[in-house]
């Protein structure tokens, strides 16, 4: 078995390893090595961040989607999506009263749907903008055109999340169907950045057919893009879609992850997203401990929350909630972090 004690404090001197450094980092794995390598990464975190963890307001806009995405619970090829669409009114809604409970950032996510043109978005962002200038907007609306993406940033979009979802394009066309274009996805994310988006990728652990090969190339395209935001979560099965019967990823493989991603770049905006709260009651926890610095609470009107599913049970009250933020402020100081009210963009 290889000591990756070395291996681990190269990362953290040099920012980077070569290919199979990462792939025996990441199959050589121990408790042991994993320890460590939480250390390193929380070091790191507390150097350019501290105790501090930022809050997301997500507001969850539409599961209606175009794509049919192999892994996805909101794909359009799932007849028995119960689907909706949020108004105008309704987001703005959300957002006032996300804003009274201490939230500077709104991210509003959603399938790719065809009634959040150009116009209507531009509308909402700059209502939201004129409300609350104070806070910064994240868009999570998937592949759009280059002329889309700037008039949405002139608008008054801050970041923009694009899940890469893969760097190796065999794998990326395991999981899409062949409408989705791997190269496409890679150009909207360097549109993105070339607007001037603080811009977010990511990728989901343990999908199907992913190897440790896979999550190398993911590491050293993190390596080289460097992005701003960079969601990682584990594959959670969805029970009508192509991979109902594939096993989920696991909590240690992604908080394993963080650490590392947060090595390559330290400055990177890291979440404990809303899949490890789902595969594990003290996921969030984890993930920060870990190395992460954000988390998302759900924004999103009650009536709907239970409907946009991407995966199976994936959680939305509790600690999930906005509306709980106490209670995600007592669980945070447990293990000695503060939840804070701030925009908080990336450190450069």
């Amino acid at each position: 078995m290889a000591d990756l004690f070395p291996l681990i404090d190269k990362l953290a001197t040099e920012g980077r390893l070569s290919h199979g450094e990462y792939v025996t980092l990441i199959n050589e794995r121990t408790p042991e090595a994993a320890a460590y390598l939480g250390e390193r990464a929380v070091a790191v975190r507390k150097a350019v961040y501290g105790n501090t963890v930022y809050i997301r307001g997500l507001i969850e806009v539409s599961n209606i989607c175009k794509n049919d995405c192999l892994y996805c619970g909101i794909r359009v090829g799932n007849p028995h999506c119960d689907r909706y669409r949020l108004t105008e009114e309704d987001i703005l809604s959300s957002c006032a009263e996300g804003y009274v409970l201490g939230f500077r950032t709104f991210v509003l996510q959603g399938g790719e749907d065809g009634h959040f043109t150009d116009q209507r978005l531009t509308s909402l962002l700059r209502a939201i903008k004129a409300a609350h200038p104070d806070c910064a907007v994240t868009l999570s609306l998937g592949e759009r055109s280059r002329e889309s993406y700037h008039t949405l940033f002139e608008a008054g979009a801050d970041r923009y999340l694009l899940r890469h979802e893969t760097a190796t394009r065999s794998h990326y066309e395991k999981l899409h169907p062949a409408n989705l274009s791997f190269d496409n996805r890679m150009s909207c994310l360097r549109d993105l950045r070339e607007i001037g988006y603080q811009v977010g990728c990511g990728f989901m652990v343990g999908s199907p057919y992913q190897t440790a090969k896979d999550i190398a190339r993911d590491l050293e395209f993190i390596g080289e893009f460097k992005p701003d935001m960079c969601g990682i979560g584990p594959f959670i099965p969805h029970k009508e879609s192509v991979f109902a019967d594939f096993p989920a990823g696991t909590v240690e493989l992604t908080c394993y992850l963080l650490s590392i991603i947060r090595l390559i770049h330290p400055p990177v905006l890291l979440p404990a997203t809303t899949a490890l709260g789902t595969i594990h009651p003290e996921g969030r926890e984890l993930g920060i401990l870990s190395g992460a610095n954000v988390v998302m609470p759900n924004l999103s009107p009650p009536s709907v929350r239970k409907k946009y599913m991407l995966y199976n049970d994936k959680v939305s009250d509790g600690a999930e909630s906005a509306q709980s933020k106490a209670e995600l402020q007592r669980r945070m100081a447990t293990i000695g972090y503060e939840v804070v009210t701030a925009r908080g963009d990336v450190k450069k």
